[in-house]
């Protein structure tokens, strides 16, 4: 399943090459930087029933538009960034379906579980979703921290997922190495988690395709869930939609939950009647200009083989 995102960073909707979050302005790499407020990404996931997506605030700055997100689609999006036992209970009742910890529960480069079962303890483990983003070092994917610059002791093996699994509802892990890079996901990492965990896991890093969702489906064992988001038409300037071999998307209103639940439409028509998310693949070319609009986005596809929410086509728009 695919899992949307929204990320923060200094009041603002980014997408950031992970691994150059490091406080040092001449290394930030930023993908892009929406001039949209959270809250319209939010409203855009609520209409098209995506839930279980994150919204992470890198660093401070961020809250007012993290609260706007929640207030804007209540119930189906997680938060995280700054997450404290202290201030858990405060964000779920801000209207986060769940809370997303990684810094807080270690500390000196160790698991603190005293802190991690304060945490249970403040919200339930029904609502805490622990974030082992992690870097490879060696032959070992090691959870990382603070800005994903700091290394833990904590190595993802199957033993330390099981364990972390008891104190929580979910895992969410960026492979940091190629987070923002649009270069392929991580296969060995998807591989090692589909085996692993016994917690629904959410996969992001360096997705770019359909292919890469396919392959987090079919590497995962069908048990881990696909973020993508730097290689999103939404996160994009709009002339880069519609181009041979990019990720496209539709912008629509109607009949698009039953896609977004994997049910596959029967082939039809539609044609783009307001601001949701419609991902497809379709079968042919589009028959002729009439199908971009003066933008050049797609304005009406033949759609089939629906596929969560990407749109591939084998050519372009006309210019």
């Amino acid at each position: 399943m695919f899992r949307p995102c929204i990320d923060l960073h200094e009041g603002k909707v980014k997408q950031i090459v992970g691994g150059t979050l490091d406080g040092t302005a001449d290394r930030l790499r930023t993908n892009f930087v929406s001039d949209r407020p959270a809250a319209w990404y939010a409203e855009l996931y609520r209409r098209d029933g995506l839930t279980g997506g994150h919204v992470i605030m890198l660093g401070p700055g961020n809250e007012s538009e993290a609260r706007a997100a929640l207030g804007a689609y209540p119930g189906g999006l997680h938060i995280g960034g700054g997450i404290t036992a202290e201030n858990a209970r405060g964000w779920l009742d801000a209207g986060a379906s769940h809370v997303i910890v990684t810094s807080w529960v270690f500390r000196d480069g160790l698991i603190d579980w005293d802190r991690l079962r304060e945490l249970v303890r403040a919200i339930g483990a029904e609502r805490l979703v622990l974030d082992l983003s992690c870097r490879r070092r060696g032959a070992d994917y090691v959870v990382v921290t603070d800005r994903w610059q700091k290394f833990t002791d904590t190595v993802i093996t199957r033993a330390n997922l099981e364990s972390l699994a008891r104190h929580c509802a979910e895992f969410l892990v960026h492979a940091v190495d190629v987070e923002g890079t649009c270069t392929g996901i991580d296969r060995e990492l998807v591989a090692l988690l589909g085996e692993w965990t016994p917690v629904p896991t959410t996969y992001a890093g360096g997705a770019r395709s359909l292919a890469d969702l396919e392959a987090v489906t079919e590497v995962g064992r069908g048990k881990i869930d696909l973020t993508i988001g730097s290689a999103l038409d939404i996160f994009k300037d709009s002339s880069m939609a519609c181009s041979a071999g990019k990720i496209q998307f539709e912008m629509r209103s109607a009949g698009v939950a039953p896609a977004l639940a994997g049910v596959p439409p029967a082939s039809r028509t539609h044609r783009d009647a307001g601001p949701s998310l419609l991902c497809v693949r379709t079968r042919g070319p589009r028959r002729d200009a009439s199908d971009c609009d003066r933008d050049g986005r797609a304005h009406h596809l033949e759609l089939s083989d629906c596929a969560g929410l990407i749109v591939q086509t084998p050519d372009h728009c006309p210019r």
